[in-house]
């Protein structure tokens, strides 16, 4: 089972969690299954970029992007080469460590 660290973030996540995720599960699900509470405002459709992440150490065992995917990335804050949106990034063999951004692109908030 690859496991799962979450970097703190001192609103979401104060002390950093360290899960463990099926393979082919998404970072949100895994996030969300645990109580932590991501940001999600399109309901895992790849339609905001909220939920976005940074992927600290094993990005390339995450499953590839679409362009659509990419074209949202575009709109988060704090963008990176290693951005994700936790929706869609699906959880490889690998263990991973995610970066949780202190802001979100969120207007209704």
């Amino acid at each position: 089972m690859p496991k799962i660290l979450f970097l703190p973030h001192k609103i979401i996540l104060p002390k950093g969690a360290t899960l463990y995720a099926q393979t082919g599960q998404t970072i949100l699900d895994v996030a969300l299954q645990h109580n932590i509470q991501l940001e999600h405002a399109c309901e895992k459709s790849c339609a905001c970029s909220t939920c976005h992440c940074i992927i600290r150490k094993g990005f390339a065992s995450l499953s590839g992007w679409s362009e659509k995917e990419d074209d949202i990335l575009d709109k988060a804050w704090g963008l990176s080469s290693e951005s994700r949106l936790s929706c869609q990034a699906i959880v490889g063999n690998c263990d991973i460590e995610v970066e949780i951004p202190l802001y979100t692109v969120n207007h209704v908030k």
